[in-house]
């Protein structure tokens, strides 16, 4: 496979009602059928007339930008100081809910697409009927990564190509079963894309060639796929957010254990779901409440039969075990 990843100048400022398909077709007349075209969702946006006034400074500028920020967030997943990582109604987890105020008059904010799958779809039609050219169309965005420095452009919508190359089900050179490689490959061809764009170069997009033979007959299942079913993200809160959210939940247990004895079994797998994440073979024998009493009443002087206090640690056994223990009220 041989890339070329191509720079189309000329696209100029855009402004609410411009027809991006004419802007960009103009400028690249040389566009073909099986180009990739890659798109910052910044121009999109300006064209859709996703923008909101504020302003230009001072804490009435910072007081409108969080107030923008609540609008554009479905759910807030950490927060440092200033800064806010948020999933954003489109599933999107990014900071500030992808509001940006770059390359923007200083009294302006841009907002992500209203559907940036839409976006393609609506683009790639306008060139395919204004210029008769049969492209696939990715809307990009930039994004930071967890545990890594530095940010890369990622897909936010895709148009007329798989948004993922699923191997499942393929054998490598050495004959292993692939069972888990899918590659996020609009994601990887928007980071493509970024390196002719750039930030500061006023070249909002870029045409790779050579990666598709040809477009989807139709336009594909968009770049929702991406977004992680929320049942299968391990990470979805910072580690001071999970952290209190597991205080907020542990505040309003009850104090009884209700009338009926727990299910034992369910114990035991709380109880080894717990241990499996903070001590790792370690193995975690349930007691009962009336168990320790009687234990601390036939082996402490003087301990009260019907005492009701939070014992946090009984000394360790011989074997150098340690008990910790909470019972009655």
């Amino acid at each position: 496979m041989k890339l070329e990843i191509l720079p189309v100048p000329g696209i100029g400022h855009v402004t609410e009602g411009d027809d991006l398909a004419a802007l960009i077709g103009g400028a690249a007349p040389w566009l073909r059928d099986g180009d990739v075209l890659v798109v910052t969702s910044k121009i999109v946006s300006k064209a859709e007339g996703r923008l909101v006034d504020v302003p230009a400074d001072g804490p009435e500028r910072l007081a409108a930008r969080d107030a923008v920020l609540a609008t554009e967030t479905a759910r807030v997943v950490a927060t440092r100081g200033a800064t806010r990582i948020v999933q954003t109604r489109h599933g999107f987890v990014m900071a500030s809910a992808g509001i940006d105020a770059s390359n923007v008059d200083k009294t302006r904010l841009v907002l992500l697409p209203e559907d940036p799958d839409a976006s393609a779809r609506t683009l790639r039609a306008g060139l395919r009927e204004r210029y008769g050219v049969d492209v696939a169309v990715i809307i990009t965005d930039t994004m930071g990564r967890p545990w890594r420095n530095g940010l890369t452009d990622v897909a936010l919508g895709v148009a007329g190509m798989a948004a993922i190359r699923d191997h499942r089900g393929e054998v490598d050179p050495y004959g292993n079963e692939l069972t888990l490689t899918q590659m996020a490959v609009v994601d990887e061809l928007a980071a493509a894309g970024e390196l002719i764009k750039g930030k500061c170069d006023q070249m909002p997009v870029a045409v790779i060639r050579g990666y598709l033979t040809a477009p989807l007959t139709d336009d594909g299942a968009g770049a929702g796929v991406l977004v992680r079913d929320a049942a299968m993200d391990l990470f979805s809160l910072g580690t001071a957010e999970a952290t209190a959210a597991g205080f907020a939940a542990a505040a309003v247990l009850p104090d009884h254990p209700g009338s009926s004895s727990p299910d034992p079994e369910a114990v035991r797998q709380a109880i080894a779901s717990v241990a499996d994440v903070v001590a790792p073979g370690t193995v975690f024998t349930p007691i009962t409440d009336d168990g320790v009493r009687a234990n601390l009443v036939a082996t402490v002087p003087r301990w009260p039969a019907q005492a009701t206090a939070l014992v946090l640690c009984s000394p360790p056994t011989p074997t150098g075990q340690v008990q910790l223990v909470r019972f009655g009220t």
